[in-house]
């Protein structure tokens, strides 16, 4: 949804520093990373999901887990183009190594043509019926965005659902017992003659005065209501069920879920199935896992996206070692550098290295990857978290300008490690890896070094100026 507060970001071309060779001669004292190490223990290991590009174009599934593809941003050109738009970029998100895309509310809303979507009115209008002043929606028609779906999973990819159940938009006004006013909830008249509404579904009513919250006025939908829940998830062609049963899309993206229990979200998930986030817009990592944990559902990292702001645009990427939602729980967690509603971290390429290189399921904003970022450099990263970043995470080092953490790899797999650097110069450290007398390179290309490995494990590595690289086994 979205919010008046947003924060528009500056539009940064970020310059890469070319590879250069550095004297090796300075020896670092390997204690004093060693004493310097903090390991994030909080979980087993295992990879977040699968997922990696392969030759033939198709997203094959491998050891470092799946990326997400935020494929749209706010005001995508209206017009109905949109869903043919994406349709056409999915083999070469594929051939990247993108594993599913997230799309936006595909339902008739009360602005129509014009509107985002975050306006339901029709849950059941895709662009096939001529109501609220369109037949198609501002993305285009019902065939075309059916086509798209067919086309995702033609290329192994998974396809999201935007999915607006706090409020609806576009009904009739009604004479309301429960205000003593008349209300925009009568919702018979629409086009598909599902889910039609009255006054009764929406708060107050004899179910209550309210819930959760309410969004911007719009009438709020009442979850407590039986006949709600059955077309929202319960029946054969519920909302729930006809988006993932007959529209064929794999998973959920709930917005605003701060309006209503996260038990909705829970229940959708035990009727519908698919895989589920939801977008709950609050910076403590205890109220992220808590409502995770009782929605049964992924949630957007915000304590990783308000921490990564203060480290890259303000310097302080000490603040990477506070407490985040993938430190908490990495399968429940899906880490952003940007999105539809908010852009306020303006140094984006390393925030986009560090959720690509840590656990959690990292999501990429079309608008980054296709308009505002070095492309290739991001394709890089898609590839390094596919194949290299696997395993639990250890945080090696940090101060005000060099962040490094190891992740620890896992079932063969070698892992990575991740070198950040805010500062105006390179930068050299001595870290533990997971190799013993092993040569290792950096995948990014930044840096030219093939060191080996001691017997020990500990090597050291270099960072260009305002960058990162990030070094495995060359192999």
């Amino acid at each position: 949804m979205k919010k008046t507060h947003v924060l528009v970001s500056m539009l940064v071309l970020l310059a890469f520093n070319a590879c250069q060779d550095r004297d090796e001669n300075e020896n670092l004292k390997k204690e004093e990373v060693h004493n310097k190490i903090v390991n994030v223990t909080s979980h087993d290991g295992r990879p977040f999901s699968t997922g990696s590009g392969s030759a033939a174009g198709k997203f094959v599934s491998g050891p470092g887990g799946g990326v997400l593809m935020q494929g749209f941003y706010w005001d995508v050109p209206e017009g109905g183009t949109w869903w043919n738009v994406v349709k056409d970029k999915l083999t070469a998100w594929s051939d990247s190594g993108i594993s599913a895309v997230w799309l936006p509310p595909a339902s008739k809303a009360q602005n129509g043509a014009y509107s985002m979507g975050y306006d339901p009115t029709d849950y059941y209008d895709f662009g096939n019926f001529n109501q609220n002043g369109s037949v198609e929606t501002r993305f285009g028609s019902r065939t075309e965005l059916e086509a798209l779906i067919t086309k995702a999973h033609a290329e192994n990819m998974q396809v999201y659902a935007d999915i607006v159940i706090n409020h609806n938009s576009g009904g009739q006004s009604q004479a309301n017992p429960f205000t003593g006013t008349n209300t925009w909830t009568d919702f018979s008249g629409i086009a598909s003659g599902k889910f039609q509404r009255s006054y009764n579904d929406f708060y107050k009513n004899s179910y209550g005065n309210n819930d959760e919250g309410a969004f911007g006025g719009f009438p709020d939908l009442c979850h407590a209501n039986p006949y709600v829940q059955d077309w929202l998830w319960g029946r054969d062609d519920s909302v729930g069920k006809y988006y993932k049963n007959v529209m064929k899309f794999d998973g959920w993206r709930f917005d605003y879920v701060k309006g209503f229990g996260p038990w909705v979200v829970n229940t959708w998930n035990s009727n519908v199935g698919g895989f589920s986030v939801g977008e709950l817009w609050d910076s403590n990592v205890n109220t992220l896992e808590w409502w995770a944990n009782n929605a049964n559902s992924s949630v957007f990292d915000f304590a990783a996206y308000y921490k990564m702001d203060e480290a890259f645009d303000n310097g302080n990427l000490n603040v990477l070692n506070d407490d985040m939602m993938w430190k908490r729980n990495p399968y429940k967690a899906v880490t952003f550098v940007a999105n539809h509603d908010t852009d306020i971290i303006n140094n984006k390429v390393p925030a986009y290295a560090y959720i690509l290189t840590h656990e959690g399921y990292p999501t990429i904003f079309y608008r980054d990857y296709e308009e505002w970022l070095n492309k290739e450099r991001l394709n890089n990263l898609i590839w390094i978290h596919n194949n290299k970043a696997t395993g639990t995470t250890s945080i090696l080092y940090t101060d005000n300008d060099e962040y490094i953490a190891r992740r620890n790899g896992y079932n063969g797999n070698p892992g990575l490690v991740v070198y950040i650097n805010n500062s105006s110069s390179w930068q050299e450290r001595w870290v533990e890896t997971n190799w013993s007398s092993k040569q290792i390179k950096d995948f990014t290309g930044h840096s030219s070094w093939y060191p080996t490995t001691q017997g020990d494990k500990y090597v050291k590595i270099q960072c260009p100026p305002n960058s990162y690289s990030i070094w495995s086994l060359n192999q």
